[in-house]
């Protein structure tokens, strides 16, 4: 083997490499997404938990058709299926919230089947792959910057699910296999909380509704 082909064949060892790490982290982040529907009621993985309507199962429907865009149209590789929520007349939002009639095995079995398809294109196609966004400031786009960007979106939703979930029955954790977190009771959690309520209050020069009207120091 020359120099030449040695150089060629450690590029292409890092290329691989680097799609494999991009794909692990792709699929750490849709694994978490799914976790926080865990143990959950119907009522419970629908119901808006912010002001514009956050919800966990409307998340998951939502990454669903953005991989099912980024993955397939976008490189010539359409998903095989009827028209997702962002698509066509669909209506404002969509794609963030789960109809009565669209159950939670039908979403996350859609789901599941667009990550399979979209790992296709990934196995199938190098990094610098190029294909084509109908929207943004960029038309052109490579393999590359699609995992990057679905990992971010994946990931930022997650931490949306994150938030959701905590505020639904006090679930927390990054993953199922590692919280993350500090070990903890529900009486010490609430300690922490009110410690950070006392901090911000005594920063904002807020009277300690517990006391005579004012401000408290922080308990050291």
């Amino acid at each position: 083997m020359d120099v030449a082909d040695a150089v060629r064949r450690l590029v292409d060892m890092t290329a691989f490499d680097a799609k494999a790490d991009l794909h692990l982290y792709l699929q750490d982040a849709r694994d978490a997404l799914l976790w926080k529907l865990d143990g959950l009621s119907e009522y419970d993985v629908r119901r808006p938990l912010t002001p514009s309507g956050t919800n966990l199962l409307g998340l998951v429907k939502h990454v669903t058709a953005a991989e099912a865009v980024y993955f397939g149209e976008t490189f010539g590789r359409p998903f095989e299926a009827a028209p997702l929520w962002i698509a066509g007349r669909a209506e404002p939002n969509a794609d963030l919230w789960a109809t009565a009639q669209e159950s939670r095995e039908e979403i996350v079995g859609l789901y599941r089947r667009v990550w399979a398809h979209s790992d296709e294109t990934i196995r199938s196609l190098p990094l610098d792959a190029t294909g084509r966004v109908g929207w943004g400031r960029r038309a052109e786009v490579t393999l590359h910057r699609i995992l990057v960007h679905a990992i971010a979106e994946t990931d930022r939703h997650a931490g949306h699910a994150d938030i959701v979930r905590e505020l639904v029955d006090g679930g927390r954790g990054l993953r199922a296999q590692d919280g993350n977190l500090p070990e903890g009771d529900d009486a010490w959690w609430k300690g922490h909380r009110d410690r950070v309520e006392q901090a911000a209050r005594e920063a904002a020069g807020l009277p300690d509704p517990a006391s005579d009207g004012r401000p408290s120091p922080i308990a050291r």
